[in-house]
């Protein structure tokens, strides 16, 4: 069995309930509070900062050129191209991280930094993997998105382009995962299933308009 596919058959549990989460579902039918959403948006034009150097730590890493230059055009499309999208939702000039989204970045930048290359590559795939199947189910729940609240927003993460990303970046963590020892293997899945579980929270958190309890 390959990486991609061993690692999102252990995750479906967290899928199931990323799909199930009350934020997702009203994200989807449109009926999500305004404040929950803006809320949710200025920790992601945060967290998004944070993915960018997380993407560049792994193009500094990176042998093959071929994936260099697809970090490095990540980088570009987090810090550039995806806060284009936040600002016409948020004031980007914001305060601070919340708990959950200071630790989700830390684990990725720690994982991009510390660990091998290998898993620094298999944390930052489920960012690219889950909003691409999330943005696509709402896509079809939700039908003409020049009516919908936040087609913006779905429609970025349902574009094909998109989903062409995430192809390639399944392919460089399998093309890894093959040649990996089993030590470093096993600690690819850890951080793919570690990311996943707090792209759960990450939505969560927005749900519950986290903030630092002092």
């Amino acid at each position: 069995m390959g990486f991609s596919d061993e690692v999102w058959e252990k995750t479906q549990p967290i899928m199931q309930a990323i799909h199930e989460h009350p934020f997702v579902k009203a994200l989807g039918d449109g009926s999500l509070d305004r404040e929950v959403f803006t809320h949710y948006m200025t920790q992601d034009a945060l967290y998004l900062a944070d993915y960018g150097r997380a993407m560049g730590l792994l193009a500094a890493k990176a042998l093959d050129a071929e994936e260099v230059a697809f970090w490095a055009n990540g980088v570009i499309g987090a810090i550039v191209a995806e806060r284009e999208l936040h600002s016409t939702h948020v004031d980007l000039d914001f305060g601070d991280m919340s708990p959950t989204c200071g630790a989700y970045t830390n684990f990725l930048l720690a994982r991009a930094a510390v660990s091998p290359y290998e898993v620094g590559v298999a944390a930052i795939l489920p960012c690219f993997w889950i909003y691409q199947v999330v943005g696509e189910r709402l896509l079809e729940a939700a039908g003409d998105l020049d009516k919908h609240p936040y087609g913006d927003w779905i429609g970025v993460y349902s574009d094909p382009e998109f989903a062409e990303s995430t192809a390639k970046a399944r392919r460089i963590a399998d093309g890894l995962a093959e040649t990996a020892t089993p030590a470093v293997r096993e600690q690819m899945v850890e951080a793919y299933v570690t990311a996943a579980r707090y792209e759960w929270m990450f939505w969560d958190a927005a749900w519950r308009r986290e903030g630092w309890p002092v």
